[in-house]
């Protein structure tokens, strides 16, 4: 099958679906695309990982983890980019290397910012905190996503 170009946004000619990070600490997210729909439920994490998969003017309709899906305003996202541990715990490495020094451990739903990513493995800081965590126990990044 060819390799074909992803979409693109309609509003920022950004790559759809794309991942982002939640800016502000509540965030409403909306049944649809203007303030006068319903709000249908409210964030309140900042830099929570969310992915962007639709946008019109200045919304954009996100996905969280679950799966669950509203739309935010586009001031409320920003591009800094997060994941958010899946797994019980994951180990951050001195080194992309499990055979590495142990840095640190992240708990499930803790929230880390991705400082860079190889096929395998993400940089990632939290809380004063840095090392390497593999791909697999994080969401807010793809498998064969590279970040430099």
């Amino acid at each position: 099958m060819p390799q074909t170009d992803p979409a693109r946004g309609s509003a920022t000619n950004l790559p759809l679906p794309r991942f982002v990070s939640l800016k502000a600490n509540e965030a409403n997210v909306r049944r649809g695309p203007s303030l006068s729909h319903r709000i249908d439920w409210v964030f309140t994490k900042r830099n929570y990982p969310l992915e962007v998969i639709a946008e019109y003017g200045h919304w954009r309709r996100v996905r969280d983890m679950e799966g669950a899906t509203g739309w935010l305003h586009y001031s409320l996202i920003s591009g800094v980019r997060t994941a958010l541990v899946t797994d019980g715990t994951v180990d951050l490495f001195s080194r992309p290397d499990t055979g590495s020094r142990l840095a640190a451990q992240a708990e499930k739903g803790v929230i880390l910012r991705l400082l860079e990513c190889n096929i395998s493995w993400c940089k990632v800081s939290s809380s004063g905190y840095k090392g390497w965590v593999l791909k697999s126990g994080l969401w807010g990044v793809r498998s064969n996503e590279i970040l430099e």
